[in-house]
C-alpha cells in the first residue's frame, strides 16, 4: 500500500482544534500495511486534560439550559453531517484500526441511527408524578444531567462507542470530554469535524487526545468531571473504577468478555457452524462480544467441527479496504504476538504457569503465521479453532482479542451451561437448540448480560441496553433507555400550596 500524506492531529477542545501542551507524539499506524503512517496524533497530557474539562464546564449552564428538542435538533444535524461523510469515515475506520470495510461501512452507518435515536430520546418525558401523602400537594421527579462526563473509548469501534455515550449524555443535558484510544485518534477528530459542522455548540463536545496514562488519568482527577464512561480491558476498567471511587465519582466500566455458543444435538448444525465462526472470526475477534469457545454435545461434536471449520475457511483473510474481506489484522503487532504464544502454549501442551499437559487438537489454524506472501507485512493471523483444549489454558479463560475459538464438548444441558459459566466475564452468550425447553432453561440460567438463541453472540440493537454481568461490567447499561439512569440523577420534588 502506497503511504499516504501523515495527518498532523490536534485535540478539540472549545469549539476548535487546538495545539497539545506538550511536543511528544504517538504514530498512528494501518494495521494492514504498518509502512503506512496515518497521522501523527499528541500525546496530551494534564495541562490539555485541564483545557478540556474547562471548555465543558463553560458550556454546561447555556447546555443543560437548553430545552430537550433543541438539544434533540443538534444531535438530528449531528447525524446528517455523519451521514453526508460515512464512506469517507469508513475507510477511515479501515484504515486506522483495520476493521475490513464492509465491516466499517456498518458502523459509520449505526452512527447515523444512534444520533437520531437519542435526538428522539431528547424529549421524552424526564420524570413522574408521585401521589403525594399530604393533601394539595404535588410531588414528582425531575431527571437533570451530571454535568461534564469524561468519555473513555477503545479502539475496536472507534465511532459508534463515543457516539453511544456521548448521544445519550449530550441529549439529557451533559457535556462531554472524550479520550478515545491513542490507536484510534483519526477517527476520533472526525467526529469532532462533523459536530463542528453540525453547530453544537462550542465546548459542548470536547476531543482529548493521548493515551491513558497521559491523558486518561489526569482527566479523571479533574475536580468538575461528574462522571466517567469507560470501555476497554478489565484491568483497565479496575483502574478507573478505583480512581472514581476514590473521588465518589459515577462511574461505568464495560470490560471484557469470554463469550460462549452452546449447540445442542438438535440444532441446525449448519446455522450453528456458520454463526459461530463468523462471531468468533469476523474483524479478527476484536469485539467484546466476539465469540471465543464454543460446546458442543458430545453426540454431534465431530459432525459440528467440520461444518465449522469449512465455515471459518470460507471466509477471507485480506487487506481492510479489500470489499471481500471478513478476517483482517489484528490491531499491533504486540497483539499479534501475544494470540499467537497463547494458541501455541495450549497446542503444544506448554502451561505458562509452569508444568506440562496434552496439548489441544487443532481443527483449523494454528500460532503459525499465514502462508500467503501478501500478509507478510502486517499483523494478520490464521482463524484458527482449538478443540479438546484444558481448562487452565490462556485460549479458554483469557480474552485474546483475536481470531481464536476454543471448542469443548458436553454430555448435556446442564453440563454445558456449567462449562459456559465457567468464566469470571459474563457479557454475551447464545445457544443452538430447537427445543423451547431447553432454551427457556438456558436463558434463566445463563450467566451473560447478553443472551441469544440461535443468533451470534455480537452485537445488540443500538436502542436495546448493553451490558454484562460478573467481571464484564459495572453493572450498569449502556445504549437504550438504559443509558438515561447513568446520564442523569433524580430529584424529588414536592410543593406544598401556601
Amino acid at each position: 500500500m502506497t503511504s499516504q500524506r501523515a495527518l498532523r492531529l490536534q485535540s478539540f477542545v472549545g469549539g476548535r482544534f487546538t495545539p497539545a501542551s506538550a511536543p511528544r507524539t504517538i504514530p498512528d499506524r494501518n494495521p494492514s500495511d504498518p509502512d503506512d503512517l496515518i497521522a501523527e496524533a499528541p500525546a496530551g497530557d494534564a495541562a490539555d486534560a485541564a483545557a478540556a474539562v474547562a471548555a465543558g464546564a463553560e458550556a454546561l449552564a447555556v447546555w443543560r439550559g437548553a430545552t430537550g428538542p433543541a438539544r434533540g435538533e443538534h444531535l438530528h444535524r449531528w447525524a446528517a453531517a455523519i451521514a453526508a461523510r460515512q464512506e469517507e469515515i469508513a475507510q477511515a475506520m479501515a484504515r486506522e484500526v483495520g476493521k475490513p470495510i464492509a465491516e466499517a461501512r456498518g458502523e459509520a452507518a449505526r452512527c447515523v441511527a444512534i444520533l437520531r435515536y437519542y435526538a428522539g430520546e431528547a424529549v421524552r418525558d424526564v420524570g413522574e408524578v408521585i401521589p403525594a401523602q399530604t393533601p394539595g400537594a404535588l410531588q414528582f421527579t425531575l431527571r437533570q444531567p451530571l454535568g461534564v462526563v469524561a468519555l473513555i473509548t477503545p479502539w475496536n469501534f472507534p465511532a459508534a462507542i463515543p457516539l453511544w455515550k456521548a448521544a445519550p449524555a449530550l441529549a439529557f443535558g451533559n457535556t462531554v470530554v472524550l479520550k478515545p484510544s491513542e490507536d484510534a485518534p483519526h477517527v476520533a477528530t472526525l467526529l469532532a469535524e462533523t459536530a463542528a459542522a453540525a453547530g453544537l455548540p462550542a465546548g459542548v463536545f470536547n476531543v482529548l487526545l493521548g493515551d491513558g496514562p497521559g491523558a486518561g488519568e489526569p482527566l479523571l482527577r479533574e475536580a468538575a468531571v461528574a462522571a466517567v464512561s469507560f470501555t476497554g480491558s478489565a484491568a483497565v476498567g479496575a483502574q478507573v473504577a478505583a480512581a472514581a471511587a476514590a473521588r465518589n465519582l459515577r462511574y461505568q466500566t464495560e470490560m471484557g468478555g469470554k463469550n460462549v455458543a452452546i449447540v445442542l444435538a438438535d440444532a441446525d448444525l449448519d446455522l450453528a457452524a456458520a454463526l459461530t465462526a463468523g462471531g468468533a472470526m469476523r474483524y479478527a475477534g476484536q469485539k467484546c462480544t466476539a465469540t471465543s469457545r464454543v460446546v458442543v454435545a458430545r453426540q454431534v461434536a465431530e459432525p459440528f467441527f467440520a461444518r465449522l471449520r469449512a465455515q471459518v475457511e470460507k471466509l477471507p483473510l485480506g487487506p481492510v479496504t479489500d470489499p471481500a474481506a471478513a478476517v483482517g489484522p489484528l490491531i499491533r503487532e504486540r497483539s499479534r504476538r501475544f494470540v499467537a504464544e497463547a494458541v501455541a502454549a495450549a497446542c503444544d501442551g506448554g502451561d505458562p504457569g509452569g508444568g506440562r499437559r496434552r496439548g489441544a487438537r487443532v481443527i483449523c489454524g494454528g500460532p503459525q503465521p499465514p502462508a500467503d506472501p501478501r500478509f507478510a507485512r502486517g499483523w494478520f493471523f490464521t482463524p484458527t479453532v482449538l478443540a479438546e483444549v484444558p481448562e487452565d489454558a490462556a485460549v479458554a479463560r483469557d480474552e485474546l482479542f483475536g481470531p481464536v475459538l476454543a471448542a469443548f464438548e458436553a454430555g448435556d444441558l446442564d453440563q454445558a451451561i456449567a462449562i459456559a459459566n465457567r468464566t469470571p466475564y459474563g457479557l454475551s452468550a447464545t445457544l443452538f437448540t430447537r427445543d423451547l425447553a431447553s432454551a427457556l432453561t438456558y436463558v434463566q440460567r445463563i450467566e451473560a448480560g447478553l443472551v441469544r438463541v440461535n443468533g451470534d453472540t455480537t452485537g445488540v440493537d443500538p436502542h436495546a441496553p448493553f451490558g454484562g454481568v460478573k467481571g464484564s461490567s459495572s453493572g450498569s447499561r449502556e445504549q437504550g433507555r438504559a443509558a438515561r439512569e447513568f446520564f442523569t440523577e433524580i430529584k424529588t420534588v414536592q410543593v406544598h400550596p401556601a
